[in-house]
Parts: structure tokens; C-alpha cells; sequence
């Protein structure tokens, strides 16, 4: 299940990197306008949605506390229509980056995620749970592939500002 989990995130990461593949530098730490994020911000976004929720994993399964919960729908993370505020861990700050490092962040954020589930009982992931802003408390195991699910909704944002940026 997981294996299958993580190669579809592989292959939404990928997605996301072609996307901005070519890209300078200058044009992926630009602002569309002022009420919006660059494209470097969405990729920092990324990683540090990725990191949090890799340590929220791990931090639950630590957690004698943790429910089982029914699984959510989060296959609704694409539906772009509804507008949705980031965390605060993970609303990234203005900074210049280059695609170089912000590339090395994500795949820092990856390692991390597959070696905490290298290490983990699948079946401890269906058993415990982590509250989730929009769907409440989620298993666990679902947080794998909502990480994937994020990562295409981004994704549609990436080519929207692609699009404002060529205006």
C-alpha cells in the first residue's frame, strides 16, 4: 500500500520539478502581484509541508493517545475552488533561493519522510491519527498519500503563475 503511495508522490514531484524546470531564478522568486506567492514560495511551501508532516508522523507514533479514525476524502485536496490558508509552520517567508537549493530542501523533506516509514509497522500508520486543518483527524497512513494530493494542487497553482509571470 505504501510503496504504491510513495511512488505516486514520485511521480507528483516529478510533475512539480518539470514544471519549473527551465525556469531562472529570478522568474521563480518573482511575485505575480503583491498578494501572491512567488513560485519559489510554493516550492518552499512543499518542503515544509512535507517536513511538518513527517514529524507529525513520527511524533504520533509515539503517542499512546493516538486513535484509529475513519479514513477521510482526500482525494477533495485537488478541488482548487476551495481556497485553502497554510498552517503557520508552513507558509514559507519571502527569501531568494535558487532552484539548486531549493531542489536539495526537497529532497532532504523525501529522505526523511521514506526513512520514518522504512522504519514504521504499516499497521501502526492505519492505527493512529493527526488532525488535519480542513478533514479533521486523519490516519496517519493517509497522511502519505495526501502529501502527494497536496503537491498536485500546487502544482496547478505553479502553471497559473507561470502563466501571470508570462503576461
Amino acid at each position: 500500500m505504501l510503496s504504491k503511495d510513495i511512488k505516486q508522490n514520485e511521480q507528483y514531484r516529478n510533475e512539480v520539478l518539470e514544471a519549473v524546470d527551465g525556469l531562472t531564478d529570478d522568474k521563480l522568486n518573482k511575485r505575480p502581484d503583491s498578494d501572491s506567492w512567488t513560485i519559489m514560495q510554493v516550492l518552499d511551501h512543499l518542503y515544509l509541508m512535507e517536513q511538518g508532516i513527517t514529524k507529525a508522523i513520527a511524533s504520533e507514533l509515539k503517542n499512546p493517545g493516538s486513535e484509529k479514525v475513519d479514513p477521510q476524502p482526500i482525494e477533495k485536496t485537488t478541488d482548487r475552488s476551495n481556497k485553502k490558508v497554510a498552517p503557520d509552520f508552513a507558509t514559507p517567508m519571502y527569501e531568494y533561493r535558487t532552484l539548486q537549493q531549493m531542489k536539495d530542501r526537497l529532497y532532504i523533506s523525501r529522505d526523511q519522510l521514506i526513512r520514518l516509514l522504512d522504519q514504521t509497522d504499516e499497521d501502526q500508520l492505519e492505527q493512529k491519527s493527526y488532525p488535519h486543518p480542513s478533514f479533521g483527524p486523519m490516519r496517519l497512513s493517509q497522511w502519505v498519500p495526501f502529501i502527494g494530493l497536496h503537491e498536485k494542487r500546487h502544482l496547478q497553482q505553479i502553471e497559473e503563475i507561470k502563466e501571470r509571470l508570462n503576461k
